[in-house]
C-alpha cells in the first residue's frame, strides 16, 4: 500500500492519469506458447551451442524466439532440435531447417551439407545471413557446377569465390580496419515483384537490420540466375544481393536472408518470413 501510495503521488506530481495495462493479447499469447496440439519439429544447424555434453541454447536466441512467436502465431508447439554442424547428422524427420548467422571457417562443410539435402529433399529452408551464403555456396557447386566454390572468409584462393568482400571494403580488411568492413545497423532492401519474399512482405521495399561482412560476388550473379536462383532481394542500386530464394514450382520454401529478420520479431508482432516458414513446415508435415 505504501508503494502504491508512492506511486499514486508521483503519478499526481507529474499530472500523469493512471492507466490499466490490458494483458488480454499478451495472456493469449502465453497459452498459445506452449499449448499448441500440433508440433513442428525444426532442425537448427549451427556451431556455438555445443560444449561438451551441454547446449548453449542462448547461443541462437534471437532466432530460437523468432521461431517461437511463428509458432505461437499460428497456433503449433515448436520442437527445435540444435544440431552441430561439426557432427554427423541426419536430417531425416525434420519438417524445416534453419541455418542461422555464423563466423569463421568451422562446420562449414556441414551447414552445405543441411542445405543440399534440405534442398533436395524439398524440405523447408531458411538461411540467415551465412545460412544465405551457404546456400549460395551450395547451390553453386552442386547445380552450377562450380566445383569447391566457396566463400573468401572460408577459402581465400577458392577458385569460385561467390561470396567475397566487395572491392570497396578491400583496403580497410587489408589495414586491418575490422570494423569498418562490416555492414551493421538497418539497410533498405528493394524486393523483386513475384517472388516468395514479394508475397511475404506486400511491398516493394522494406528496411532489415544487419551485421555481416562477406557479400555475394556479382560475378557469379548471371550463372546462379542462369540455373533457377532467385536473387529476391536487394540493394536499392542492385549492387549488394539481400535475399535469395527458389521457386515454388521447384521447392515449396527455400529462403535465404542476408539481414537478421529475427532481430525484428517480437512475440505480439512475428516476423512474417518466420511465420511463413513455419506455414512452409506444417505444410512438410501433414
Amino acid at each position: 500500500m505504501e508503494e502504491q501510495g508512492f506511486s499514486g503521488k508521483l503519478l499526481k506530481k507529474l499530472r500523469l492519469t493512471p492507466k490499466t495495462a490490458d494483458l488480454q493479447d499478451w495472456r493469449k499469447f502465453v497459452k498459445r506458447l506452449s499449448g499448441g496440439k500440433k508440433q513442428v519439429k525444426i532442425a537448427l544447424v549451427g556451431k556455438y551451442f555445443a560444449t561438451g555434453n551441454y547446449v548453449l541454447k542462448d547461443s541462437y536466441i534471437c532466432v530460437i524466439e523468432a521461431i517461437k512467436h511463428a509458432c505461437a502465431f499460428l497456433g503449433v508447439t515448436a520442437v527445435i532440435q540444435w544440431i552441430n554442424s561439426n557432427d554427423k547428422f541426419d536430417l531425416k524427420g525434420y519438417a524445416g531447417v534453419v541455418v542461422p548467422q555464423g563466423w569463421g571457417t568451422k562446420g562449414v562443410e556441414g551447414k552445405i551439407t543441411a542445405v543440399k539435402f534440405a534442398r533436395e529433399n524439398k524440405i523447408p529452408y531458411l538461411g540467415l545471413c551465412f545460412g544465405m551464403q551457404i546456400a549460395v555456396i551450395e547451390f553453386a557447386r552442386d547445380v552450377c557446377k562450380l566445383t569447391a566454390a566457396n566463400s573468401i572468409e572460408v577459402d581465400p584462393k577458392t577458385k569460385f569465390p561467390v561470396i567475397h568482400i566487395m572491392p570497396d571494403q578491400k583496403k580497410y580488411l587489408e589495414a586491418h580496419r575490422y570494423g569498418g568492413t562490416i555492414r551493421l545497423g538497418s539497410w533498405p532492401c528493394k524486393i523483386t515483384p513475384k517472388t516468395i519474399l514479394a508475397d511475404i512482405y506486400k511491398k516493394g521495399e522494406v528496411s532489415e537490420r544487419h551485421r555481416h561482412r562477406y557479400e555475394v560476388n556479382n560475378e557469379y550473379r548471371e550463372i546462379l540466375e542462369k540455373k533457377g536462383l532467385v536473387i529476391s532481394g536487394t540493394s536499392p542500386d542492385g549492387k549488394l544481393v539481400e535475399a535469395i530464394e527458389l521457386p515454388k514450382s521447384t521447392h515449396p520454401f527455400f529462403v535465404g536472408t542476408q539481414f537478421h529478420p529475427e532481430y525484428k520479431s517480437r512475440p505480439l508482432d512475428p516476423h512474417p518470413i518466420f511465420v511463413e516458414f513455419i506455414k512452409a513446415c506444417l505444410s512438410k508435415s501433414t
